[in-house]
């Protein structure tokens, strides 16, 4: 059995360690509290983009434009499929990073040239490890999410597509059903489907007005379209972002409550051998009594 000193320094680097877990948990839960008002601010403007694109397709059912062109004449051997994968910059958030990596592999898996475009350290050190192409000019981290960044990236992604460099889009993050749970998930960003605008759900509190296509249709697309990726795209990433912090507020408690059980259990330890050394110094003292005695 240990001794005295070492069960009480063991103690006192387990106590160390659950103070910096406290505080991660502390600096995630304040994190996540402010990307999801980021994300509550900016909403009403990107379902209001969304309802007019559903009301130009709903009154315009022939219009078509090429961010709706599936390009169905290329071979799914052939075609070039275009990823953007947000995981995290580090580790220390539980299974959230393997899930989202996991979700990417299986896009891999199928058939066509694909193309990564990393958001995050973590998913861009794994998937360069493993030979799969990736955009290196594509050089974003995903702390403090903003509509700058998802703009550039927006940008971006548009002009491959645009230029036939890539036939289809996904973004693949999580998702943050509540407080406790969260869902890696993959969404396809380009080409648009027409039945996604046909069943979307619009808020209530959503003011519609009557509006004129000027100059044309198209025109009104052309403009609302790179916004409505953009909106997406940034949603995605304030999503995952306090998605990564309410996972890594998960990991951190698990780990305040083993290291508080880990404590308690050392305590009884220490109890134990400090009371056997007391009993130990007790048999010393009176068997020297003894002795002096006779």
């Amino acid at each position: 059995m240990a001794n005295i000193r070492e069960i009480q320094s063991r103690i006192n680097s387990v106590r160390d360690t659950m103070k910096i877990t406290n505080a991660m948990y502390m600096i995630s839960s304040s994190k996540m509290t402010q990307a999801k008002k980021k994300l509550m601010d900016t909403e009403p403007y990107f379902y209001a983009l969304q309802g007019e694109i559903s009301r130009i397709l709903r009154h315009l059912p022939e219009l078509e434009h090429p961010f709706f062109d599936k390009r169905g004449k290329i071979p799914a051997e052939e075609r070039k499929i275009g990823s953007i994968v947000v995981t995290a910059d580090k580790g220390l958030a539980g299974a959230y990073n393997h899930n989202v990596v996991k979700l990417e592999e299986e896009i891999l898996s199928r058939p066509g040239s694909h193309k990564l475009f990393v958001v995050g350290e973590l998913g861009r050190h794994y998937f360069a490890k493993r030979g799969v192409e990736i955009d290196t000019n594509f050089q974003y981290t995903v702390q403090k999410p903003t509509m700058h960044r998802a703009r550039d990236i927006a940008g971006a992604l548009l002009e491959q597509f645009q230029s036939g460099d890539l036939d289809e889009i996904y973004i693949v993050y999580t998702r943050m059903e509540n407080s406790v749970q969260s869902e890696a998930e993959v969404m396809k960003l380009l080409p648009l489907e027409r039945s996604s605008f046909n069943e979307m759900k619009m808020p209530l509190n959503v003011y519609r007005e009557e509006i004129d296509l000027y100059p044309s249709a198209e025109a009104v697309m052309d403009s609302i379209v790179p916004n409505y990726v953009t909106g997406m795209i940034y949603g995605c990433l304030v999503q995952a972002y306090a998605s990564e912090h309410n996972a890594r507020m998960m990991a951190m408690k698990s780990a305040t409550d083993s290291a508080e059980s880990l404590i308690h259990d050392l305590s009884v330890i220490y109890n134990r051998v400090r009371q056997a050394a007391i009993t130990q110094e007790i048999t010393e003292v009176c068997g020297g009594a003894r002795a002096q005695q006779k």
